[in-house]
């Protein structure tokens, strides 16, 4: 029996938990060495991954001051990741970014042996 089957077909809200899952995640500190760091992961197991500006003039012209995004090529399309947000490489391989108040409620920190 599967776990489809063993659903009943009523339509009223059961609760579920989420089953433990280990994940890698990296936190984006928003600079060009950090997107660099987390583009090169990506990259390396088999995602996409590019550095955005929102205004490249703009941003040539007064330091880098424009809104700068990780973008990677997630299940569901382009999604960005914005300073402080965390980059996930989920249970099947793919990647996709996810806000610090999400992340803090659904993982905690691994010890490493």
């Amino acid at each position: 029996m599967t776990f489809l089957d063993e659903q009943d077909n009523t339509m009223t809200p059961k609760t579920y938990r989420k089953k433990p899952v280990e994940i890698q995640a990296m936190r984006w500190d928003g600079t060009a060495e950090g997107a660099s760091l987390i583009i090169d992961w990506v990259l390396a197991n088999g995602g996409t991954a590019t550095y955005l500006c929102a205004n490249v003039e703009r941003c040539a012209a007064n330091d880098h001051d424009s809104p700068h995004w990780v973008a990677i090529e997630t299940l569901e399309g382009r999604m960005c990741a914005s300073l402080g947000d965390f980059v996930i490489q989920g249970v099947k391989g793919e990647f996709y970014p996810c806000k610090p108040d999400v992340f803090q409620k659904s993982y905690e920190l691994v010890e490493e042996q």
